[in-house]
């Protein structure tokens, strides 16, 4: 028998030898490698495909946990939700759109409005004998006159 030693093994399978530890200390007592006088693990044929099973098996069911499938009722609830979600973002789309539309006709009437008040009373430049509507003291004859205050939005009231 050619006995190996845990260094050897663990290049074989490219672990560390502490893993190599871990695994003989998880094998049956009957798979388990003996000691020597030196409390050194005497390890044989036997031991090393021990080692190897062990080690193949953990691989398998580690790769097996990763990769579980995604039960389907789970799977389907996500599927359900997003879904539901669209349908949210393409309803709320709309609504935007249609905002943006009624905002823009809303801008278009405002201008028309304004347009037209503005064509209908003659602004002060046009006509300079006009009186002009600030709250300056003007004085006619002698007598001190104060005219009305009609304000910034002033020409809105006309």
């Amino acid at each position: 028998m050619a006995s190996k030693t845990i260094s050897s093994i663990a290049k074989e399978l490219n672990l560390s030898r502490a893993r190599v530890y871990q695994i003989i200390d998880m094998l049956d007592d009957n798979e388990r490698p003996l000691k020597d006088s030196n409390d050194r693990y005497v390890i044989d044929d036997s031991a090393v495909n021990a080692i190897r099973k062990y080690y193949a098996n953990s691989n398998t069911k580690a790769k097996q946990e990763k990769t579980s499938p995604i039960d389907d009722k789970v799977l389907d609830i996500i599927r359900r939700q997003l879904d539901e979600k669209d349908r949210q973002i393409e309803k709320l789309t709309q609504l935007l759109s249609q905002q943006q539309q009624l905002n823009l006709s809303t801008n278009r009437q405002n201008e028309k409005l304004l347009d037209t008040t503005t064509n209908n009373n003659p602004l002060q430049d046009d006509n300079p004998s006009q009186n002009d509507d600030t709250d300056v003291l003007k004085s006619t004859e002698g007598n001190e006159v104060k005219t009305s205050k009609k304000g910034l939005f002033g020409w809105l009231r006309r």
